[in-house]
């Protein structure tokens, strides 16, 4: 029995290891699916080498694969496994077949509804959320079982207590494995975020102002060329073009100038009003030039302390993204600070062209952007900013829906 045991828990181990070794880094819809494919594997082998007790009675722990998969994938990764798990079950036949689909079809329809929400969570409750939901499963599989039985015996249970006891160890077990892995890959993410900023830091504070100096020198010849009477209308527009690649080229430089470190003479202690206030002033003609109307909400009390530069242009940065992801058709733009859990949250969401699950997970990393013509920078800028503080930022967005930023900045 224990050998059994142990080869079960090897089955429920092995999609684990795969994933570690093979897609740790690269969690790409086609390796999700993959996985979802081992974690079927998982649960035939759990079905084809059940634990046999002496009392007569054979257990396996087919619905542990099943109930993870549910809870990080929802009904869209579930369904494969409810397909395969009830069709091996009718190929092994005998009793409780019907009452094995009646179970396996709740899970399918509730567990899922819980994904949302069980996605939110930290890792510790994450845990907990699925050894609740594998504890109800479970017993509710024993008070339908119960039924058939005249008389509930010591025996029985022996049956319930073994095998709760063992579907909580194993659920815990592969939970924390599943949850030590996602945390190391998000540490070495903010390594290697932390590792390009200060790269980024370090080359932005050496050439920065060198490269703003030539270019502040020539814009300003190119204005006292384009005053002069001697030059055509078309050299004009030449001289325009160039004066707008340039103020582009300082935009950039801006940017960069950005990722240094904090400086003390821009420290403030305030609760963002100012700021948003600044930034809405700054950015209106841009935007009802795009036919975007911004909404600013003020109901936060709390302050801390900040770079107001950086602050500013993060703010900036932000509301014009959103502003030109609605430039086609227009549209609001709101921008909301108030507070949470003592927190100062400042939330702008849009309604332009929003982006995809994979353009969010890539926000932040310097060098990407979902414009044309963009930089990366930007963004990058924003999330060492927010980054600074020791806030968050959490991106919802649906693809032509609009995008919601929200930015959780301690006190």
């Amino acid at each position: 029995m224990i050998e059994t045991l142990l080869l079960n828990f090897l089955f429920l181990l092995f999609p684990i290891l795969i994933a570690v070794i093979f897609f740790e880094n690269r969690l790409t819809k086609f390796n999700k699916y993959l996985l979802v494919l081992l974690a079927s594997v998982t649960l035939i082998f759990c079905m084809a080498f059940p634990v046999k007790l002496e009392l007569g009675y054979i257990v396996d722990l087919r619905y542990i694969p099943f109930i993870i998969v549910a809870l990080f994938g929802g009904h869209k990764m579930a369904f494969p496994l409810y397909i395969v798990l009830n069709a091996y079950r009718f190929f092994i036949g005998g009793d409780g077949v019907f009452q094995s689909l009646a179970l396996s079809t709740g899970v399918l329809i509730l567990v899922p509804l819980l994904s949302a929400r069980f996605l939110q969570q930290n890792s510790r409750w994450r845990i907990f959320y699925a050894a609740c939901v594998t504890f109800l499963t479970m017993t509710y599989y024993f008070f339908t079982l119960s039924f058939k039985f005249p008389k509930l015996t010591s025996e029985f249970w022996y049956l319930v207590f073994y095998t709760l006891s063992t579907h909580l160890v194993a659920v815990f077990v592969l939970m924390a494995l599943i949850e030590k892995i996602v945390s190391n890959v998000k540490r070495r993410e903010m390594y290697v975020q932390a590792e390009r900023m200060r790269d980024v830091s370090h080359f932005s504070a050496s050439i920065a102002h060198e490269i703003r100096n030539p270019l502040t020198v020539t814009g300003g010849f190119l204005q006292l060329l384009n005053e002069s009477k001697t030059i055509t209308a078309d050299e004009k527009i030449y001289i325009e073009f160039s004066l707008q690649e340039l103020r582009r080229a300082e935009n950039i430089v801006s940017d960069f100038l950005t990722f240094s470190k904090p400086q003390s003479e821009n420290m403030v202690f305030s609760d963002f009003a100012k700021d948003v206030k600044y930034v809405e002033n700054i950015m209106q003609p841009y935007a009802k030039k795009n036919r975007v109307e911004i909404l600013v909400r003020l109901t936060n009390t709390l302050k801390t302390t900040y770079d107001e530069n950086q602050m500013q242009q993060c703010l900036i940065n932000l509301v014009k993204n959103g502003i030109e992801s609605m430039q086609d058709h227009g549209g609001k733009l709101s921008v909301d600070v108030s507070e949470h859990k003592q927190n100062i949250l400042i939330k702008i969401q849009d309604s332009g062209s929003g982006m995809t699950r994979e353009g969010i997970s890539q926000m932040g990393k310097p060098y990407y952007s979902t414009k044309k013509e963009g930089t990366g920078l930007g963004m990058f800028m924003v999330y060492s900013t927010i980054r600074n503080v020791k806030g968050e930022i959490k991106v919802k967005s649906t693809v032509g829906k609009g995008t919601t930023f929200l930015l959780y900045i301690p006190v």
